[in-house]
């Protein structure tokens, strides 16, 4: 029952509350949006919004993310001059 209501009140929202694509056709995804994504993904499988099946994409999916971030934070070291390392 509860599946329902939040289902309800999804498929009511109105489509104004999204945000108006940008210029660039809004792919500006930054590494800060991708950390939050990781974090979302903690939390939400804590939390056990996953189902047992689903659980080896979610992790597949959390490793490469994870592997991405940590490639852009070497990166990120390599570029900065030695006094901001």
């Amino acid at each position: 029952m509860t599946d329902e209501v939040k289902n309800e009140q999804v498929a009511e929202a109105p489509a104004t509350e999204a945000p108006a694509p940008e210029a660039n056709g809004g792919a500006d995804l930054t590494v800060q949006d991708l950390n939050a994504l990781k974090q979302i993904i903690d939390v939400a499988s804590t939390r056990g919004a996953f189902k047992p099946n689903e659980m080896v994409t979610v992790g597949q999916t959390y490793a490469k993310l994870e592997a991405f971030l940590q490639a852009i934070a070497a990166q990120q070291q390599a570029g900065a001059p030695e006094g901001e390392k």
